[in-house]
C-alpha cells in the first residue's frame, strides 16, 4: 500500500510541474503502474471481483494515455470495472422491506433515497452536457455515466467509507465530462480529477476488505469515427 501511496502522491505532483518540466514521459511512464500497485497490495484478502476492477481501470487509464479512437478503448475498460464494482456492492444491498410488515427497512429507505439523489444527478448531468457533447459522444456518455451511477449508488450498502470513494469517483469522471462538453475548467483540473480518482478507487478497494474473507469472497450473506471527435487535454489528465 505504501507503494501505491507513494506513486500516486508523484503522480500528483507531476500532473502539476512533469509535463512543463519533463514533456509528460514520467507521467506516462507511472500512470499505468497506479491500479496495479493497489491490486497487488489489498491481493491477499480481495474478493475477484474487486480485483477485476482495478486491473480494468488500469487498461482504461493505460487506453486513454494514446487519447483519439483509444478513448472507446479506455471507456470500456472502465465500463467493466463499473460492471465489476456494481456486481461486487450489490451483494450488500438490504432487504428493502420488512419481514414483519410490510414498509420499508432503514438500511431500505437509505437506498431507495441514494437510487433518487444519484439518479436526479445523472439526468441532470446528462440533460445539461447533451447539447455541447459531440454527436458521436452522446449516448457512450450518457451509458457509461449510468454504470457510474451504479457504482455511485450500490457502494453505500457496503458503507460509508465505500461510498464516498464511489462518489469520488463520479466526481472525477463527471469533471472529465464537462471537458468534453467544453466547459470551462477548474485551474489545474488534472489534479483534481486524479486527485478525486485515485482517492476515489483507494477507499472502494480498501472499503470493500472488510466484507470479504480469506478466501476472496464476499461474507455477506445479502463506432470509431465518433472518437475521433474526443479532444486530447493534458497529458496527466485520465481523459488522455
Amino acid at each position: 500500500m505504501a507503494g501505491y501511496l507513494v506513486f500516486s502522491a508523484l503522480y500528483l505532483v507531476l500532473t502539476l510541474f512533469g509535463t512543463r518540466l519533463l514533456g509528460g514521459l514520467a507521467e506516462d511512464l507511472t500512470k499505468p503502474l497506479l491500479m496495479p500497485l493497489l491490486a497487488l497490495a489489498i491481493r491477499p484478502r480481495a474478493p475477484k471481483l474487486l480485483l477485476g476492477a482495478l486491473l480494468a481501470s488500469c487498461l482504461g487509464d493505460t487506453m486513454l494515455l494514446f487519447g483519439g479512437a483509444w478513448f472507446l478503448v479506455g471507456m470500456g475498460g472502465f465500463a467493466a470495472a463499473h460492471v465489476c464494482y456494481i456486481t461486487l456492492f450489490r451483494r450488500s444491498l438490504p432487504r428493502l422491506r420488512s419481514r414483519r410488515g410490510g414498509g420499508l427497512r432503514r438500511g431500505g429507505r437509505r437506498a431507495v433515497a441514494a437510487i433518487g439523489c444519484y439518479a436526479v444527478a445523472w439526468a441532470t448531468l446528462i440533460t445539461l452536457l447533451w447539447p455541447d457533447l459531440a454527436p458521436g459522444l452522446r449516448i457512450p456518455v450518457a451509458c457509461y455515466s449510468l454504470l457510474l451511477a451504479g457504482t455511485a449508488t450500490t457502494s453505500l450498502a457496503a458503507g460509508i467509507r465505500t461510498g464516498v470513494g464511489g462518489g469520488l469517483f463520479l466526481l472525477s469522471d463527471s469533471l472529465i465530462a464537462t471537458g468534453l462538453a467544453n466547459w470551462p475548467q477548474l485551474p489545474a483540473a488534472d489534479f483534481w480529477i486524479m486527485l478525486t480518482y485515485l482517492v476515489g478507487q483507494y477507499l472502494l478497494a480498501t472499503g470493500s476488505l472488510g466484507s470479504a474473507t480469506p478466501d476472496g469472497q464476499s461474507d455477506r450473506s445479502t463506432t470509431t469515427g465518433a472518437w475521433s471527435e474526443v479532444p486530447l487535454p493534458l497529458r496527466a489528465s485520465r481523459s488522455t
